[in-house]
């Protein structure tokens, strides 16, 4: 699309499995506070224990069991 261009709506960011992958840039351009993508989309299941741990409460031995039992 012609405004998708001009507007420079989509950029591309070095990924560490997939190469470089297109990715939506923010919609708003200041001329004062450029934008850019800093980092790379997560990896499947990269923040799976930090979530588990931090958030849900799970200790590192009921990740592990959940492992192991191919739930995570």
């Amino acid at each position: 699309d012609p405004q998708v261009k001009a507007r420079a709506m989509i950029e591309e960011v070095p990924h560490p499995t997939a190469g470089t992958v297109k990715l939506v840039a923010t919609p708003m351009k200041l001329s004062k506070t450029p934008c850019k993508t800093m980092l790379h989309p997560p990896l499947l299941g990269e923040h799976t224990d930090e979530i588990l741990q931090d958030q849900l409460g799970f200790s590192p031995e009921q990740i592990q069991q959940l492992r192991e039992n191919g739930a995570v």
